[in-house]
């Protein structure tokens, strides 16, 4: 990864004049700093922006007071992926979702799974031109019954995730965000009635792991999380479990207590595996017992739905009725093998499951 200051950086020219071939996209939700500086309101580190520099993110840039997206429109990869490897296990099973993202970040994980388009400007990246009604074609084609952002993060995206969610309404096609969920309050009040269902990463429950190994806090997380359960928005949790990082029985339990008590015992959480990637190359992959455990605290807890992932055919990545115990999917990976909920409810007890099934 090539890092550098705005003004410096031997590429950032390149990145205006492909952004200046049409008229440039002005960002939402920033104010004027005085002396030409402007101060972003998207997510809660709130930059303080001088002319012809970026933010934190690397995609939103100070041009003269005004402040500019460099990715509208400028996805960086696109796939059709199955909605379970977002994951989101209790949304339209069995579907696809065409998924897409920009570079830049507004978190500096070290454990990144996608770094090479997150943890990069937009002027690295190779990138295409695909406005928002083009994405809505793209699957439509495709039949993808959703469009997920993905792979980075949409919130430094977020002008044109709100464009694309705007282009896909009345089409049937759902709107679906995978996000570390590091947003103000306005700009995701704004959002939140365009979206069908949000899967947010929940990296820990520890500020000193938010700090030390995203660069960020955990406060703002948490009150994204109230946040969406409040607008009623479909929400699913994952956690990366990283050894000795973030897989404490004690720091797991606690979390999963704040879970119940705050979002509700029906939001899925999944425990995923961790493969070492990026800076914690070091570190082994995840022992499959480890996310057992981490099932197990959660199941005790009082939440129902508790998932096991990034492990192909263990019983964890399986949805069961929490009242007759019976199966309701059987997955494999990221397929669903078999679903037997039948009108949103268990076939054998009638009990609704919580999720959005049409």
């Amino acid at each position: 990864m090539i890092a550098c200051a705005a003004v410096a950086c031997p590429f950032a020219a390149a990145a205006r004049a492909r952004a200046e071939g049409g008229e440039p996209h002005r960002a939402l939700h920033w104010q004027d700093a005085g002396g030409n500086r402007v101060r972003c309101a998207l997510c809660p580190r709130e930059c303080v922006v001088a002319d012809l520099e970026r933010g934190t993110c690397g995609v939103r840039e100070n041009r003269g007071g005004v402040y500019f997206t460099l990715v509208h429109s400028r996805p960086v990869s696109m796939h059709d992926d199955p909605i379970e490897k977002k994951p989101l296990f209790h949304y339209r099973p069995g579907t696809n979702a065409f998924s897409l993202a920009t570079a830049g970040c507004n978190l500096e994980c070290r454990f990144c799974q996608n770094w090479e388009i997150s943890q990069f400007r937009p002027e690295q990246v190779p990138s295409e031109d695909v406005p928002p009604d083009q994405i809505v074609r793209h699957a439509q084609r495709l039949g993808s019954r959703s469009i997920a952002f993905t792979y980075s993060e949409p919130i430094v995206f977020y002008e044109y995730v709100r464009d694309i969610c705007d282009a896909a309404a009345g089409t049937g096609i759902g709107r679906v965000m995978i996000s570390n969920g590091y947003i103000q309050a306005q700009p995701l009040k704004e959002l939140l009635p365009k979206l069908d269902a949000i899967k947010i990463d929940f990296k820990a429950f520890s500020e000193s792991f938010y700090s030390d190994v995203c660069s960020a806090h955990l406060r703002p997380v948490l009150d994204t999380l109230t946040r969406i359960r409040e607008a009623g928005t479909w929400l699913e949790l994952v956690m990366l479990t990283i050894p000795t990082l973030n897989d404490d029985p004690a720091e797991v339990k606690a979390m999963c207590r704040w879970i119940v008590q705050k979002l509700g015992v029906d939001v899925p959480v999944h425990f995923t595996r961790f493969q070492p990637m990026y800076k914690l190359e070091s570190l082994p992959p995840t022992p499959v017992a480890t996310l057992e455990r981490s099932r197990e605290i959660a199941l005790d807890a009082g939440i129902r739905f508790a998932y096991a992932g990034n492990v192909p055919g263990h019983e964890g990545e399986n949805t069961t009725c929490p009242q007759c115990r019976g199966l309701l999917i059987r997955r494999a990976g990221f397929t669903v093998a078999e679903n037997r909920i039948a009108s949103g409810a268990c076939p054998a007890c009638g009990f609704k499951v919580p999720g959005v099934w049409s």
